[in-house]
């Protein structure tokens, strides 16, 4: 490609050798409990200990993203070729506005719940 036609606005230049990276992605979990302070989850794949998430939770009619430390991580279930894990996330500081999204969903199902 000539200079001519480039229209990039910084120069790339060639790796010559390796440089590794990482990619972030959303991938579906099921949430299995949920407090103030963090949740347990439910994957198809391992999440590595202390490793740094962000999460997008659906609380009821609210979504909220957030960071998470992977706590814990275990296989929960295997069905035929299929493996589940469980994965325990600890918050790290959630914005207040996630905090009250996170209340408020943790007081509707409480309340849910004496009502029956």
């Amino acid at each position: 490609m000539s200079p001519a036609s480039d229209k990039r606005d910084t120069e790339r230049i060639q790796i010559l050798g390796e440089l590794l990276g990482e990619v972030m992605v959303f991938q579906p979990m099921a949430i299995k409990e949920i407090s103030h302070g963090g949740a347990q989850v439910e994957t198809n794949f391992p999440l590595q200990l202390d490793s740094l998430h962000e999460f997008r939770l659906t609380l009821g009619d609210r979504s909220v993203v957030l960071k998470g430390r992977v706590a814990h991580c275990s296989i929960s279930d295997v069905e035929q070729e299929l493996v589940f894990y469980r994965s325990g996330i600890e918050f790290v500081e959630p914005t207040d506005r996630v905090k009250g999204v996170v209340d408020e969903f943790i007081s509707a199902i409480k309340d849910g719940r004496r009502a029956q």
